[in-house]
């Protein structure tokens, strides 16, 4: 069964700014953009099999919480279900168009994002991005959604994040960007667009990362932690 996005046709949510967090200077910034101007063949954003890309998500958070998680998988139009859930979390792997728009890697096929989301990012975060995914296996171009995005923000129409809304990104096999391959295992926090400082984001010494959505107005927190969804401990490096 595909999964779409919440009715309201293209007016759906705030987007997950998964590659927010990549670090591209001016330098990486320009070959980014030379690299990926445009789609690749679809093929390339595909994993293997259903089962690998089930597993490559359940990888986002503890077994403790994504064994009882629903789980989507990338379809020919869309996300599917691979699995149905017991805890109201859903499991899935992002694709690089999770990035903003303007993000030099917003067509990087090799980007894999493992993500958990809780019952309030299911309802209020995930919409739009299945939305977008749509726009995307539909030959829908970058400025026609930005258009689209803008339209609903117009129309007072957009959706915005719940109280609560965040993500589990704790895998070790993601790929979340050409800078930073799967960087450090982190929670997520979407919230109605706010002031990074009022969380103490971005300043010198702190562990918390802000990233401000566009259009969408929504900030994005994100917080590396010690361990990765296995256990393991991960080594942290702030950058």
């Amino acid at each position: 069964m595909r999964t779409r996005g919440r009715a309201g046709g293209p007016a759906c949510a705030a987007v997950i700014f998964m590659c927010a967090i990549a670090t591209v200077d001016a330098a990486g910034a320009d070959d980014a953009k030379a690299a990926y101007p445009s789609m690749a063949p679809i093929g390339q954003y595909r994993v293997a099999s259903p089962a690998e890309e089930t597993a490559l998500a359940r990888s986002a958070s503890p077994a403790s919480i994504a064994g009882e998680a629903g789980v989507l998988v990338l379809g020919a139009h869309g996300y599917e279900t691979a699995a149905k859930g017991k805890n109201g979390f859903v499991c899935l792997v992002e694709r690089s168009w999770a990035a903003g728009f303007d993000d030099p890697e917003f067509w990087n096929p090799r980007l894999r994002a493992p993500i958990c989301l809780n019952p309030a990012a299911v309802r209020s975060v995930l919409p739009a991005y299945l939305e977008r995914t749509e726009w995307v296996l539909a030959g829908v171009s970058r400025s026609d959604m930005i258009a689209r995005t803008r339209a609903a923000l117009a129309a007072n129409t957009l959706v915005m994040p719940e109280p609560g809304a965040m993500g589990y990104m704790l895998s070790k096999q993601g790929y979340l960007s050409d800078a930073d391959g799967h960087w450090h295992p982190h929670l997520m926090f979407f919230v109605v667009h706010t002031d990074g400082a009022a969380w103490g984001a971005n300043l010198d010494g702190s562990p918390i990362f802000a990233a401000q959505g566009n259009p969408e107005p929504v900030t994005t927190f994100f917080v590396p932690v010690t361990k990765w969804s296995d256990g393991t401990p991960a080594v942290m490096e702030m950058h």
